[in-house]
Formats: C-alpha cells, sequence, structure tokens
C-alpha cells in the first residue's frame, strides 16, 4: 500500500512499546551501574567495565522500544517500524476474528501487556506487545469492529 494511502487514513491510536515492558532490562541496568559505582567508590580497578555495561543496555532499551510503532487507523491495526516508517505487520479491521489480552504477573502489577488480534481464519495473528492499559485499547479496537 502506497505511503499517501496510509496518511488518508484517520488515526484512532499509536504508541511505542511501554518503557515499563523493558522493567527487567533496566533492572540489570541499574544494578550494572551500581557496580560500577561501588567500584570507583572503593578505588578497584573494572569500574568502567560495568558503566559501558550499563549504558550499553540502557542503548539497547531505547533501540528495542522504538524499534515497533503501533498505529491503529479506523480500518487496520498496523506494527510499523519505528525508524524506517515501513509497515512491518497489518491487519484489516473488517477481517478481524479474535481478540484477547495476555498479561504476566509483572504485566498486571505495571498494566501492560500484550493484545492478541487474530483474523476470522486463524491464519494471521498480530502481537501489539507492551501495551500500557491493554483493556483500554481492546475497547478501542473492539468499538472500530462494530
Amino acid at each position: 500500500m502506497a505511503m499517501s494511502q496510509v496518511v488518508s487514513e484517520p488515526v484512532r491510536w499509536n504508541a511505542f512499546p511501554s518503557w515499563k515492558q523493558f522493567s527487567w532490562l533496566f533492572l540489570f541496568g541499574i544494578i550494572a551501574g551500581l557496580r560500577a559505582f561501588m567500584l570507583v567508590w572503593s578505588g578497584e580497578a573494572g569500574w568502567a567495565v560495568w558503566a559501558a555495561g550499563s549504558a550499553t543496555l540502557f542503548l539497547i532499551i531505547a533501540a528495542l522500544r522504538n524499534w515497533a510503532h503501533y498505529v491503529v487507523t479506523s480500518s487496520r491495526v498496523i506494527v510499523r517500524n519505528g525508524y524506517t516508517g515501513k509497515d512491518i505487520e497489518t491487519l484489516r479491521i473488517d477481517e478481524l476474528g479474535d481478540l484477547s489480552i495476555e498479561q504476566g504477573p509483572v504485566g498486571r502489577v505495571f498494566d501492560i501487556g500484550t493484545i492478541v488480534l487474530r483474523d476470522r481464519s486463524g491464519a494471521q495473528t498480530l502481537l501489539l506487545r507492551g501495551v500500557t492499559e491493554p483493556n483500554v485499547i481492546r475497547t478501542r479496537i473492539d468499538a472500530l469492529r462494530k
């Protein structure tokens, strides 16, 4: 589909995955940063490796979060590459069958989850991972079907 056609569709919702989706990476980055700080404070060698590891984790988080951009228009649900703007996966609203949410225990605490969309035949599945308030977004997408 041409980019000019995408622009003409009214966007109902769009977002990147939540920062909370990467909480475990943040935890490891903070631990590595604290380890570097403790080594500097105690005068020990090796702090630079821990600091570099911590910085690398934070860069990875930023890169991963911006890789997927979720867009819901009046007629489609799109997973778009956040860097190139090209559509990775698309599912038409009029072909939408099952719509569900997957949340683990940590996801319930942070109110994030994966919205699972399947077409009527069950052949195509589109995942919106790390969505904040997934129940609200599910309701919005479901309302477009009617």
